[in-house]
């Protein structure tokens, strides 16, 4: 058999997974390793730096700089994707004919200028982008940031709109598999779900001591959503929170200060949060917006005990059977008071351990994705020279 190599654009970085943006990056590109392909990964570096673990799994590894302002700048380009062109990309995705994965619509400025040919194209959306800036916009109160998102938004619905029909575009939840065939125009697009860590379900039964909220706190609907938790659900109860992720604000690094029941963990490192993951009796993870598919619900999911979250975290999802689900404050505080001495039992263990095998397999998954890229594009890849 002809060896099946494969181009895979990411937007950054995608490894440690230190942040739910990277999950499915790092956790899809093993699964394909796993079952043969070999790939030939392009990943953008702004910080993260170079990972020598990426080496075990791709062929090849190539590091490319994200501009920045005002050198990624464009009137017409959304700045996500104009700050992501990169002649060398091109020149390397050009250099054989193997078919390309792009990760993001991040990823797609050569698939708009049609500089790559359509037919070798396939590309993972990660949220129907324009949507969830306007929604980002919704949840700042800064007056710079609230402008530069509503500008993404404008821009990024019409150039997702102009390259829907374009090729084979992978949503990760049904909601957006949807939204871009009915309001862009997408004429193929599939549901696939989010790639996770390959290891068992590891949820500790009995009972936990605090609750836990977890995310990259400088994305300012997590920390909108930590403010509330804070501010509106947790001063009736005489219960902890911990709230634990990446770059806490000195705002939440205030109120932590006079809130003896509070206490915030600022860049966990992964064994740091996977500790507070397995000690947490309840998760609680409101969501400021319904786009997308909350990867720190499924972490919460493989890892933690009970899972107390708001209908816009699994709207169109089958999650909701696996957690608490309240709308308001009262509702929240309620929630916790009833599930926070409730030992997690091994009925519910068993309930999570088969849902979550079942619809996020990763080899499953790993070869329906394989199966999609190459009926497009049937052609055998020639060996590089």
């Amino acid at each position: 058999m002809t060896d099946q190599h494969l181009h895979i654009v990411c937007l950054d970085v995608p490894y440690p997974t230190d942040y739910g943006g990277v999950y499915d990056l790092f956790f899809k590109i093993k699964a394909l390793h796993a079952i043969g392909i070999r790939i030939h990964l392009h990943c953008f570096e702004y910080g993260r730096g170079r990972q020598d673990e990426l080496d075990k799994y791709c062929q090849s590894v190539n590091y490319y700089k994200r501009k920045t302002f005002p050198g990624g700048f464009n009137f017409r380009m959304p700045f996500i994707v104009s700050s992501r062109k990169n002649p060398e990309l091109l020149r390397n995705l050009l250099n054989d004919n193997f078919p390309v994965l792009l990760e993001g619509i991040h990823c797609t400025a050569y698939l708009y200028s049609g500089a790559l040919a359509k037919n070798r194209v396939v590309v993972r959306l990660h949220n129907v982008e324009y949507e969830y800036y306007r929604q980002l916009a919704r949840s700042t109160s800064r007056v710079l940031k609230k402008l530069y998102y509503l500008r993404e938004s404008f821009l990024l619905k019409k150039f997702e709109k102009s390259i829907a029909s374009q090729c084979l575009f992978m949503a990760v939840s049904k909601k957006d598999q949807q939204m871009y065939a009915r309001d862009l125009g997408a004429t193929h697009v599939e549901y696939l779900p989010v790639f996770l860590p390959d290891s068992p379900v590891g949820v500790e039964k009995g009972t936990g001591s605090f609750c836990l909220y977890h995310g990259n706190l400088s994305v300012p609907e997590n920390e909108k959503a930590a403010l509330w938790l804070v501010r509106e659900v947790f001063p009736s109860l005489k219960i902890p929170l911990v709230i634990a992720g990446k770059n806490p604000s000195k705002k939440l690094l205030a109120l932590e200060r006079n809130n003896g029941m509070i206490c915030i963990v600022a860049n966990p490192s992964a064994d740091e949060m996977n500790d507070l993951i397995k000690k947490a009796q309840i998760h609680v993870l409101p969501s400021m917006n319904s786009t997308g598919i909350k990867i720190k619900l499924l972490i919460a999911l493989l890892g933690g005990r009970f899972i107390l979250t708001n209908p816009q975290a699994v709207t169109d999802s089958d999650l909701g059977s696996l957690c608490a689900v309240a709308e308001t404050a009262a509702g929240f505080a309620a929630t916790i008071t009833e599930l926070f001495h409730r030992p997690f039992d091994e009925d519910l263990l068993a309930k999570r351990t088969n849902f979550l095998e079942t619809y996020y397999n990763n080899s499953a998954h790993a070869r329906m994705l394989v199966k999609w890229i190459w009926r497009r594009y049937p052609t055998p890849s020639p060996s590089r020279s």
